[in-house]
């Protein structure tokens, strides 16, 4: 169980470092490939196209937590009575 909460933490510094860096790619730059200058509403709504993928992960990471804090709270109940 613990290599399962070890796993969970790796997984989530992945995936928010990589946010992380889109996003700080995203805020720095002051004209996009199209040549497009970058606002502060147009640099916000990259950052949220960016993030709607990301919502994927966190949905499953979401999961995964409750999992686990379910199966932990059965091993606890188990214990208990035996």
């Amino acid at each position: 169980m613990k290599f399962a909460w070890i796993a969970w933490w790796i997984v989530n510094t992945f995936w928010l470092a990589l946010f992380a860096a889109g996003s700080i790619f995203l805020a720095k730059r002051d004209i996009d490939a199209a040549g497009a200058i970058q606002t502060p509403e147009i640099i916000m709504l990259n950052i949220l196209v960016l993030a709607l993928p990301f919502l994927i992960p966190l949905l499953i990471q979401i999961g995964w937590l409750v999992a686990m804090l379910v199966i932990k709270n059965k091993r606890k109940q188990n214990e208990q009575y035996s």
